[in-house]
């Protein structure tokens, strides 16, 4: 095994945690975060979201959403030609689509919670939809998780010693 591909072995591990600690977040949000604050009265709930949308702006969670997408799309370069690179395409396209979804649909939603107004008025134009798009977002986020082990397994089979570095048409 070359430097090179223990490189690339590091930046493919990395960018697995980074997505599978983003897909985590979306996950916990979808099953416990908005199922308890949908339990809140409307006060509560606009101010409960407006804290985390505060607190959640900090380096390190900043660090594993971007490092996720940008650690994926290296490693995707990194393993252009090996055979289980499209696992990591994969997993950049789903991915890539989770980070869109976050910038075009939740982080305007968020925004709109910093508007004065009724608490009720400014819960029902939020809940629902961001609850929806969090969802999309922890399904593409945990199919990159998804992609990204099975790349490993092909990345572990290629370095074992022994092993060809073709692992054939299914791609490792």
């Amino acid at each position: 095994m070359t430097r090179n591909d223990t490189i690339a072995g590091t930046v493919l591990g990395a960018a697995m945690v980074a997505t599978a600690l983003i897909a985590g977040a979306f996950y916990i949000f979808a099953c416990a975060v908005m199922p308890a604050l949908a339990r809140s009265d409307d006060r509560v709930f606009v101010d409960v979201m407006r804290d985390i949308n505060d607190v959640i702006q900090n380096p390190v969670f900043l660090l594993g959403f971007l490092g996720a997408l940008v650690l994926t799309g290296v490693s995707a370069w990194q393993l252009r030609d090996r055979p289980y690179r499209w696992w990591v395409w994969g997993a950049l396209v789903a991915y890539g689509l989770a980070f869109v979804v976050t910038v075009a649909f939740n982080i305007p939603l968020n925004n709109g919670l910093t508007e004065a107004g009724a608490p009720g008025a400014l819960r029902e134009e939020f809940e629902d939809p961001w609850v929806a798009w969090n969802a999309v977002r922890a399904v593409l986020s945990t199919v990159a998780v998804g992609c990204l082990g099975r790349a490993l397994v092909g990345y572990g089979r290629s370095a074992s010693p022994g092993r060809s570095k073709s692992l054939g048409p299914s791609g490792g």
